[in-house]
Order: structure tokens, then sequence, then C-alpha cells
């Protein structure tokens, strides 16, 4: 599912170009722009026969061309037109601001009130299903804050750019834990450090602050990958030849803590 904050980006620019021709607010018609798009990925994605990588590039790709057939009609750009491409970090509003606070709320409330129920889909959506839970209105919560995410963040990083914001804190965090609860709390503060990070170099370096802020979290990823590679073959050598696979007991611990969590004995 990390591809769908990659393509929910350039679906959502449909939207972006239709506010943009029709002078509504960017946030009003990317938003139901968005909240459609993630509906429709969701609802084909559960069919038996097509994957959600599949209902991902067909949803977004017809999108994004709406978007490309509107532009290319139109025959003008505006600035904020190009913040939509590029992002316009240094660019936000009061605005812009209230919308990322919002969002940041509703996120936090979500994932609060829905977590085990997130957590044991994400574990397993076959077994959380048999269990009751309602593995579909979960996809479907998880899609439109996704899209609402994207859409709050679009016109500081900009389509090209905002999948990468979205998907490495999640990867930075689920390589140094097991454990749920913490991948949450350090996606934040990787996400965090990157913006902060990202901003500085590009201050100093006189560099796009929006690339900048994807390569930080790239460098951030290499390092941490690195790591966790050396102290796999530091593991290896200190077990010995034919000991069992280090990462097994690990991942042993991580299922039993998934069930912890989850209350299921």
């Amino acid at each position: 599912m990390s591809y769908i904050g990659h393509g929910l980006s350039h679906a959502i620019l449909g939207g972006a170009v239709v506010g943009y021709v029709t002078h509504y607010s960017f946030y009003v018609t990317g938003g139901i722009w968005g909240g459609i798009s993630a509906l429709l990925i969701t609802g084909v994605s559960r069919t038996r026969k097509i994957g959600a990588d599949a209902a991902i590039g067909i949803v977004t790709t017809a999108s994004y061309a709406v978007g490309i057939a509107l532009i290319s009609r139109g025959h003008h750009f505006t600035r904020n037109f190009e913040a939509a491409f590029f992002g316009n970090i240094l660019g936000v509003t009061s605005t812009d601001l209230w919308v990322l606070a919002a969002v940041a709320g509703a996120v936090a409330l979500a994932v609060f009130f829905l977590y085990k129920q997130l957590l044991f889909v994400t574990f397993d959506p076959d077994v959380a299903s048999s269990f009751g839970v309602r593995t579909g209105v979960v996809d479907i919560v998880f899609s439109l804050l996704l899209a609402a995410a994207i859409i709050a963040t679009m016109r500081i990083l900009g389509v090209t750019l905002i999948a990468a914001a979205v998907v490495t804190p999640a990867v930075v965090a689920r390589l140094a834990s097991d454990s749920f609860a913490r991948m949450l709390a350090l996606a934040v503060v990787v996400g965090a450090l990157c913006g902060f990070g990202g901003m500085y170099v590009s201050y100093y370096g006189d560099i796009a602050s929006g690339a900048t802020i994807t390569l930080f979290g790239a460098a951030l990823f290499a390092v941490v990958y690195l790591a966790g590679l050396a102290r796999g073959a530091l593991q290896r050598r200190s077990l010995g030849p034919g000991s069992a696979d280090p990462d097994l007991p690990a991942g042993f611990a991580a299922r039993a803590r998934t069930l912890q969590d989850l209350d299921i004995h």
C-alpha cells in the first residue's frame, strides 16, 4: 500500500487543475477529487481479480491524465499551479497552516480510536475479518486520511516529492522497530527531523527545499538500512556457521508483541 501515497498525489492533481480552471478553492476540489479517488481505489482493489497496485495504477493515471488534458487546453500556468507540481514551501500561508493542523488532528484522533483495528488489519486482514473487524471500513478510513494528508501538503512539497515524504519516515521507523506503537511515534519524529534538516540544508546550500527534505529522508533511510545490515552481519558472525537465523526470534517476538497489543491469546 506504499504505492497508494504516490498514486493519490498524482490523482489529486486532476482535482487541483479543476480548481484552478474553475477558480474554486484547491482544498475543495482537491478534497472531493481525492476522496473519490481513494474510494475508487479501495473499492476496485477489494475485488478478487484486481490487486491494489493495479487499481491504483488505473485510477491515478486516469485522474492525472484529466489534469494534463486540462493543462493542454488552457496553455497557461499560474504560480499556485506550479506549486502543485513542484511545491512551494517558502510560500506557506496561514490557511495552509490551519489546514495542516486540522488534518494532523483528524489523523491523530483516527489513529487513537482505530488503533487496534488498524494494527489487526495491517498484521493479518483475513484473520481480522474473521474476528469481526470491518476491514473494508478500516481500508476506506485509511485511504481517506491518506488523501487528506496529501491534499494538505501538496502545495508545500508538490506532486513529485510528496510520496517520498509520506513513505520514507514510515519505512525508516519500520527498520528501527518491530513494535507497531513505536513505529507510529518514530515515523512522526523522523518526518519532523527530515523537515527541519531538509530546510536547513536548503537554506545553507541554496537548494530547492522540497528536494532537500526528500534527499535528507533518503540519506537517513540509507544510514538506518546499512546499520541494520551491519548489525545482522555481526550477529551472524557471533553465532557462527550453522546457527539459526538471528532474524527468526525477532520475528516471533514481533508476532507475540502484536498479539499482546491486540489482547489476543
